[in-house]
C-alpha cells in the first residue's frame, strides 16, 4: 500500500518523511548533468561527491535558489530520483505529497513547485509555509490562541513567523541564509589570503568554525585551495573569529528582519513571546552562538530545537496525518488533484486570479 510523503524541499537538502517511518531521505540538492546529452549522471549524495571536480562536460546543477524552484526541469528529475528509490507508488494509487514553501512564495513559485510534485506521481500535493510546518515539527502547539514565534534558517531563505490559531500573524521571509554565509566566507578568503575556495571548502568552514559571537579562546583550520598570485595549491590556517567577523552582517540583517517581525506583532502574542521564547530550527540553528546573538538583540529567550536539521520534515508529516484525519481539512491549505485544483482559501483564489488576469494584460 502506498504512504503519503512529506517534503522539505530545501535549497541546500532536500529530505523526505514516511509515516511511520521517519526521515527516509536526507540527501543534497544538487544534480550532475552531461552536458552534451542533457542526461541526469547523478542527484543528491552522489552530485555532492562530484561538486568542484567534474570535467567540463558535466555540470553540477542547484535546481533550487533561494528557497524556490529556478529550473523545473532539474528539480523535476531530481524529485523523480529520489521517489523513485523509495519504491513507493503502487498500481491503486499515487502518493499525497505536502511540500512546504518560503512564506512570501510567489503564485509563479507555487505553480513551478506543483507542477514538479505532480510529474513525480503526486496525487494531491498540498503546499505549506516553511515556519508552521517547521513550528508543528518540533511540537509547538500553533493551533491554540496563543503566539508562537519561529525562525527557519534555511540554505537560501531565512523564514521569521509569529504563529496563532494556525496561520502566520506576521512573518517575513528573506534571501539571507546558509548560502550566503558560504559565499561571505569565500570572498573573505580570496581577498584576504588571494585563495581559491571551493563550495565544500566553505561549507566545511562554516560548519567547524562559524560562530555568531566572538569567541575569547578561538579554534583553527588548515584549507586548501589555489593561490590567485602563482596558481598553484596553498594551504593557510584561519581561526574562528575571521569567520565570525564575514558572516556578521549576514547574521545581524537576520535579527533585524526578526525584530521588524516582532514590531508588528499584537502586543497580546507579544506578551506570548516573552514567556515561551523564540524557537530557531534550520541548519543555520547549528551556529554556534546563534541563540545567544538573537536573544540579545531582541530582548527575549530564544532557543535551539532538538533535532533543527529535520524540523520541517518531521512537521510535514505531522500535517498529512491531521489533514487525513480531519473531516474538514483546513482552509489556509491548498490541494491540486491530478486532473482538478480545488483552493480552499477564498484569499487565496483571488490572488491568483488576479494573477492570471495580469498575465493576460
Amino acid at each position: 500500500m502506498v504512504k503519503d510523503i512529506g517534503i522539505d524541499l530545501g535549497t541546500a537538502n532536500v529530505l523526505i518523511y514516511l509515516r511511520d517511518r521517519g526521515v527516509i531521505l536526507n540527501e543534497p540538492s544538487l544534480v550532475a548533468v552531461n552536458n552534451k546529452t542533457g542526461e541526469v549522471i547523478a542527484a543528491g549524495a552522489k552530485a555532492y561527491q562530484m561538486l568542484g571536480r567534474t570535467p567540463k562536460d558535466i555540470s553540477i546543477i542547484h535546481p533550487l535558489k533561494g528557497g524556490v524552484i529556478a529550473d523545473i526541469s532539474i528539480a523535476e528529475q531530481m524529485l523523480e530520483h529520489f521517489i523513485r528509490r523509495l519504491n513507493l507508488h503502487s498500481y491503486i494509487r499515487k502518493p499525497d505529497i505536502l511540500i512546504c514553501t518560503p512564506t512570501n512564495i510567489t503564485t509563479v513559485e507555487q505553480k513551478a513547485i506543483i507542477q514538479a510534485a505532480v510529474k513525480c506521481g503526486g496525487q494531491s500535493i498540498y503546499l505549506e509555509e516553511e515556519p508552521k510546518v517547521a513550528a508543528v515539527g518540533v511540537g509547538l502547539d500553533i493551533f491554540s490562541p496563543f503566539g508562537n514565534m519561529v525562525i527557519d534558517m534555511g540554505g537560501g531563505t531565512s523564514d521569521i513567523a509569529v504563529l496563532s490559531m494556525g496561520s502566520c500573524v506576521t512573518s517575513r521571509s528573506i534571501k539571507l541564509a546558509g548560502d550566503d554565509l558560504d559565499h561571505e566566507i569565500t570572498n573573505y578568503i580570496k581577498e584576504e589570503y588571494q585563495l581559491i575556495i571551493g563550495e565544500r571548502t566553505a561549507e566545511d568552514i562554516k560548519m567547524n568554525l562559524g560562530t555568531a559571537i566572538e569567541l575569547e579562546k578561538e579554534s583553527d583550520m588548515i584549507i586548501k585551495g589555489r593561490d590567485m598570485t602563482t596558481g598553484l595549491p596553498k594551504s593557510i590556517t584561519i581561526y574562528s573569529n575571521e569567520i565570525y567577523h564575514c558572516m556578521k552582517e549576514v547574521l545581524e540583517t537576520i535579527c533585524e528582519e526578526a525584530r521588524l517581525v516582532l514590531e508588528e506583532t499584537p502586543p497580546e502574542l507579544a506578551g506570548d513571546i516573552i514567556d515561551r521564547g523564540i524557537s530557531i530550527t534550520g541548519g543555520g540553528a547549528l551556529i554556534h552562538g546563534m541563540d545567544q546573538l538573537l536573544a540579545e538583540k531582541l530582548q527575549v529567550p530564544v532557543f535551539v530545537v532538538d533535532n533543527p536539521l529535520n524540523s520541517v520534515a518531521i512537521g510535514t508529516g505531522k500535517l498529512l496525518d491531521r489533514i487525513k484525519h480531519d473531516e474538514n481539512p483546513w482552509s489556509f491549505i491548498k490541494r491540486l488533484f491530478s486532473s482538478n485544483r480545488v483552493v480552499l482559501n477564498p484569499t487565496i483564489n483571488m490572488i491568483e486570479e488576479k494573477g492570471e488576469e495580469n498575465d493576460r494584460k
